[in-house]
């Protein structure tokens, strides 16, 4: 082996990401060799099929292609491999550069490239980094810097863009009903056939221009298959491309198109995607210089079949850089992108081709990963069917996203094209109320605190919130609401807020109240909060009891727990009052805390900054410096406590 290299490989994912499974095995690391530096690290993707003998470092690579060509955008690709083993960094590494060049064959048949090989123990955090040019252990070089990135999305985003095709296709397929055996081969005889026409010199692609957050019009343009690097084998291509003028649009770059806001990053394109629309249009009747009337034939069957349309619904997303030309983007990203989906649909249709599945693509940008991903869903049987749990159980198993919360279901799917407003992840979810107010507040002032706050997204509910008069007894059911936001911004639920008339009839249904309560201004507390969530959502509750307010300092470490395992929003109550908990700041040592407070006593407009100057989102000491008590001694408080549901 090659002593250390001046190269430097850049890790742009955590580093957390890449030790997010510490069992034995390969991590195929992801890159982007076209549009990134070299030994550009963005991602990794664990590798989850292993070949019978169950060696979690021989992975069957035909599988693991399958499902990697299918979750990958085109423009990243597999630059190498993490090899999770025992500690021999040098053998690690080349076995990781191995399956790297073997996968990289599978997946888009090309192996001879510069890799990243590391290797990591089963015990430590110490990663090891080595490049190779080929898979001789001899030709490995020790990587002397590694850098990573503190801020990661500027190098995927700043530069780069998105492209997106959609494309239905319907396919008539007879299938003789005593030889239905050969409803593969004609399914995958057609499909060959449509793949082909995609490369044809004859279609079309329109090219759109993205129009969010933009008063200028969309740009668009046409190319032909025989502008495009296709090399098509149509004889006449030559006459075709003779008979049209160059316009030169091929040469424009997708920056021509691509008019995003300068302050692009993950959380703005999980909240309203935009992309470069690409559409296919076929002619046809070009190819045909003849005048002609339109003739129909007649085909007789000769023997009894069974007409089955199979329907091949696309959506194609890639990744470029903004100054890789529209045409380029074309033929090396989008049409071999939409060959590859195809194909992918079809392994899946054939199978199962009586029972006709329902094959839909979606976009995904989980948290964690800076770039989205795709995945292909049976819709038959609706998302919660078990085959679907289970899908999505081995992708978060991939991708190392957490077992216990929903990130990739269809809710979680990156729309496109949608209107920008002053919030637009409340516009997906058709709310303009503010979210996340306590992103704006000072410190707490505790010295040396851990602050654990809520996880997610959330909307701010308080009095008199779209006029409606509850001032003086609706607390409690205003942060019942902000609770059930959270609930459906992670995806959890999917029923509107509901008003505080629906939370009351929720409780008569449950026989908790009498008819009479339904229209009444009465108050509510923890207890019937915890009723409300199971019966709406589902939601388990754990509920702790304080006898007194100054007692609440010594919940900090069991709160602060809670955020951390948790992290959903919990309802104070005491006396009269009722308060939202957004998270504490608390020092063991010394026990000095902090309640992040969203109070929803506020009866003002939605002005944020009004809201945090005023007090009615920030940190709260239960004694303030003045010896103000903020929570009183004379009262009892309830804390109710939602759970998490187990799911993705």
């Amino acid at each position: 082996m090659e002593g250390e290299t001046g190269r430097c490989v850049r890790v742009l994912c955590p580093k957390k990401s890449l030790l997010s499974s510490k069992n034995p095995g390969l991590r195929w690391l992801i890159g982007s060799p076209l549009f990134l530096p070299p030994f550009t690290v963005v991602s990794s993707f664990r590798c989850l099929h292993a070949h019978p003998n169950n060696d979690p470092y021989s992975p069957d690579f035909a599988k693991e292609a399958d499902e990697i060509r299918m979750l990958l955008l085109r423009g990243f690709n597999i630059i190498g491999a993490l090899f999770v083993g025992d500690g021999n960094w040098e053998k690690g590494a080349w076995k990781a550069v191995e399956a790297s060049s073997k996968m990289r064959k599978f997946l888009f048949g090309d192996g001879d490239c510069d890799l990243v090989g590391a290797a990591t123990d089963l015990i430590t955090d110490d990663i090891h980094f080595f490049v190779s040019h080929s898979t001789n252990m001899e030709s490995m070089e020790t990587v002397s810097t590694v850098v990573f990135e503190d801020n990661p999305e500027r190098y995927i985003w700043e530069k780069g863009c998105l492209l997106r095709c959609e494309l239905e296709l319907m396919l008539p397929v007879f299938v003789p009903l005593d030889k239905t055996s050969e409803g593969a081969e004609i399914v995958s005889s057609l499909v060959d056939e449509a793949a082909a026409k995609l490369r044809d010199p004859y279609v079309a692609y329109l090219v759109e221009g993205s129009n969010v957050d933009t008063d200028e019009s969309s740009r668009s343009i046409v190319l032909h298959g025989m502008e495009l690097d296709l090399k098509p084998d149509h004889s006449d291509s030559m006459l075709l491309k003779a008979s049209m003028k160059e316009s030169g649009a091929k040469n424009l770059a997708c920056s021509h198109f691509y008019l995003k806001d300068k302050n692009i990053s993950s959380s703005t394109i999980r909240e309203n995607a935009d992309a470069i629309q690409i559409a296919v249009l076929s002619n046809q009747s070009r190819n045909n210089c003849k005048s002609a009337v339109p003739v129909a034939e007649y085909f007789p069957a000769t023997e009894y079949a069974r007409n089955l349309n199979v329907n091949f619904k696309l959506d194609v997303l890639c990744y470029a850089s903004e100054d890789f030309t529209i045409a380029d983007a074309l033929s090396k990203l989008i049409i071999p992108g939409l060959i590859d989906q195809l194909n992918s649909i079809k392994k899946a249709v054939i199978p199962e081709l009586l029972s006709q599945p329902q094959l839909y693509p979606y976009h995904f940008l989980p948290p964690e990963l800076l770039h989205p991903i795709t995945a292909i869903y049976d819709l038959r049987y609706g998302e919660t069917e078990m085959k679907q749990g289970e899908m999505r159980r081995s992708l978060h198993s991939r991708l190392g996203l957490p077992l216990d919360r929903p990130l990739l279901r269809i809710a979680n799917a990156l729309s496109f094209g949608m209107k920008s407003t002053k919030d637009t992840h409340s516009v997906k979810y058709g709310s303009s109320l503010l979210k996340n107010v306590h992103t704006e507040i000072p410190t707490s002032g505790v010295s040396g605190g851990i602050i654990s706050l809520i996880d997610g997204s959330y909307e701010y509910y308080h009095y008199l919130l779209y006029g409606f008069d509850d001032n003086g007894w609706g607390c409690a059911y205003r942060s019942l609401q902000t609770i059930v936001s959270w609930y459906r911004f992670q995806q959890y639920a999917s029923i509107g807020v509901p008003s505080h008339r629906e939370i009351q009839q929720a409780l008569v249904d449950m026989g908790d109240k009498e008819p009479s309560f339904v229209g009444s201004r009465e108050w509510i507390g923890a207890i019937e909060l915890s009723y409300v969530l199971d019966k709406l959502l589902g939601v388990s509750c754990k509920i702790i009891n304080v006898r007194s307010g100054e007692e609440l300092p010594e919940k900090c470490r069991e709160l602060s727990i809670h955020f951390q395992t948790q992290g959903t929003p919990v309802m104070i109550g005491g006396g009269v009052l009722a308060y939202t908990l957004l998270g504490v700041d608390y020092n063991q040592a010394s026990g000095d805390c902090a309640f992040l407070i969203l109070d929803p006593h506020y009866t003002g407009n939605d002005d944020l900054k009004k809201i945090v100057n005023g007090g009615w989102c920030g940190w709260k000491k239960a004694v303030d410096s003045k010896g103000r008590n903020f929570f009183l001694k004379d009262k009892f408080y309830n804390l109710l406590l939602p759970q998490r549901p187990n799911m993705v």
